[in-house]
């Protein structure tokens, strides 16, 4: 008999202000349908790390992961995570698919700082140091709008700062240019509304829709769980 196709697994790429942790309910709803996940731990993000890791620093993160991993992967990215996976994951042979969850799907040349319409063309030495706080007024809101409040304020007191360079960096390789791309579309998502993503989405293979907030993997982990899954199936 034919050997059965192996299942991909799944790189997890964390947002901005973000630890990889924030992917465990997700993770635990991937491993209880026999899915294998593996999280990256941004170095732009957190207390810990150095005010002037950027994205391309992050991105090198990303394939270091992507070059220990065996078989066919799906990476999975999350908000600012888009910039950083769009970056790292061409050349690598064994990525079968991005998937784009309320995240950035950004063309060469583009930052997230330009994306929304802020000058990145200032003094270089200056502008690429420092981090930036969360920048939302009401991160409880923006974020986890859907969840309910003692998960919210939990979640809100995990966020971290995040180095400025990490968003002023432009993307130099699109890889959702010649790796099949699916991009999860969040209807309810006030930190990156519907409309930029409808935007961005035009980039994708194709397009799924989650009737969530921003974050999903949080409020409600069985849905990307098992969309996933469905995705995963059809690369296997």
């Amino acid at each position: 008999m034919p050997n059965a196709p192996v299942r991909p697994s799944f790189l997890l790429v964390h947002g901005a202000w973000h630890r990889p942790t924030c992917w465990s309910a997700l993770r635990d709803a991937l491993a209880a349908d026999g899915r294998q996940s593996r999280t990256v731990d941004l170095p732009s993000s957190g207390p810990q790390r150095t005010p002037t890791a950027g994205m391309y620093d992050d991105a090198e993160e990303i394939s270091a992961h992507l070059r220990r991993m065996e078989g066919p992967v799906i990476v999975v990215a999350h908000s600012y995570g888009g910039f950083p996976a769009t970056q790292a994951a061409i050349g690598h042979a064994d990525v079968v698919r991005l998937v784009y969850l309320a995240a950035y799907m950004p063309a060469e040349g583009e930052s997230a700082m330009g994306i929304h319409g802020h000058d990145t063309s200032g003094p270089k030495d200056e502008a690429l140091h420092g981090i930036a706080p969360v920048v939302f007024p009401d991160p409880r809101t923006a974020l986890y709008g859907d969840l309910p409040d003692d998960q919210a304020e939990h979640a809100v007191g995990r966020l971290v700062d995040q180095s400025l360079r990490s968003f002023r960096q432009p993307l130099t390789h699109a890889a959702w240019r010649t790796v099949p791309s699916t991009y999860v579309l969040c209807e309810r998502d006030q930190a990156l509304p519907p409309a930029p993503q409808e935007r961005m989405s035009t980039r994708a293979t194709r397009v799924e829709r989650l009737d969530t907030g921003h974050s999903p993997f949080l409020s409600a982990p069985a849905e990307p769980a098992a969309l996933l899954g469905r995705i995963a199936s059809a690369e296997a």
